[in-house]
């Protein structure tokens, strides 16, 4: 099994994840908002909740997907280890959430239709997800949302274009994202195929027919999908599938035939030949890891952070104010 000691999640980062975290960092207050409120809003809550309502996974508890999850581990470079649990679920599913208490869950369904290949998939791309710090961004989108979401109701509809504008930008970068996890699992894989197979039988596997599944076809399929762009009016519609604003509904994750068509262009390029050689961004630390300071070094970096989070405060005091009279002075003249 290949390992990238001190890989930078750089170094297999879709350019369209990139792109698309550029603009939802660019949020006015986004990330105050995400130092501030995410451990307590949600990181936190949802760690009690798995921890009162799943399985912790450990050495002693199904520890066969544990040596699994070790295993992918060292590969990414990822340190301190992420907790994994196992939830009951009739859904074939996966997800990582955290930062403070990174985590990585899986669905007994995922676990039941799953070889060990195919598993070992799924937690690198998961994986993948926290060593590209997805989870902090998903939670600082969904903050803001609501935020803006709020403001179009106080202001009579006003800012509704641009709360859909942010939603739009959102699950625009949900879906890169998941083509930079997808990337993650083919380098712990080296090899394409067990991560294809996998998108198949999440798409529509079924166990009791699982040897009448064909990866060519599939494989085929995703082709003749990225074909239909050659029409314009295909084109519209595949938006409007991904965004369906008139009842406020977006897919959080790309078609599954065309992240075939992404990773399988991926696994034939230069940059992905050149990692499998060694040849990469590196970092001096893993996904999660906070770097170690010297005592001083540290009082005085918390020093300056407070100040600057003080003035970004005030900052965002302000213009919440200024905003606040906005609104007061369209309200008055609707009356």
């Amino acid at each position: 099994m290949p390992t990238y000691p001190g890989i930078s999640s750089d170094a297999f980062r879709h350019p369209l994840d990139a792109q698309a975290e550029q603009t939802l960092r660019s949020v006015p207050g986004f990330d105050l908002i995400a130092r501030r409120f995410v451990e307590f809003v949600y990181e936190r809550p949802r760690h009690i909740f798995l921890m009162g309502n799943s399985i912790e996974v450990g050495p002693r508890q199904y520890s066969t997907v544990y040596q699994i999850f070790r295993e992918c581990l060292r590969s990414l470079d990822i340190q301190p280890e992420p907790t994994l649990f196992v939830s009951q679920s009739s859904l074939v599913n996966a997800y990582a959430l955290g930062q403070e208490r990174p985590c990585v869950v899986l669905s007994t369904a995922l676990l039941d239709l799953s070889d060990e290949q195919e598993l070992r998939s799924v937690m690198a791309h998961e994986l993948g997800h926290l060593k590209c710090g997805h989870t902090v961004l998903n939670q600082m989108a969904t903050w803001t949302i609501s935020i803006a979401s709020g403001l179009a109701d106080m202001t009579f509809g006003l800012s509704s274009l641009v709360s859909t504008g942010l939603l739009m930008a959102f699950y625009e970068w949900l879906r890169k994202a998941e083509l930079s996890a997808d990337r993650a699992a083919l380098l712990v894989m080296d090899d394409v195929k067990p991560v294809l197979t996998n998108m198949m039988k999440l798409a529509g596997g079924s166990s009791r027919y699982a040897n009448e599944l064909n990866l060519d076809e599939f494989t085929r399929q995703s082709t003749r999908y990225q074909a239909l762009d050659q029409d314009g009016l295909n084109q519209v519609y595949k938006f409007l599938l991904y965004n369906n604003l008139s009842a406020g509904l977006f897919q959080t994750h790309p078609f599954t035939v065309e992240r075939v068509h992404f990773l399988k262009e991926w696994s034939e390029s230069d940059d992905y030949r050149q990692i499998r050689s060694g040849s990469y961004s590196r970092t001096g630390e893993g996904a999660v890891n906070v770097e170690s300071k010297s005592p001083q070094s540290s009082a005085s970096n918390r020093a300056d952070s407070t100040a600057s989070d003080a003035a970004d405060v005030e900052t965002l005091r302000q213009e919440l104010d200024a905003l606040q009279q906005e609104i007061d002075r369209i309200r008055r003249s609707r009356l």
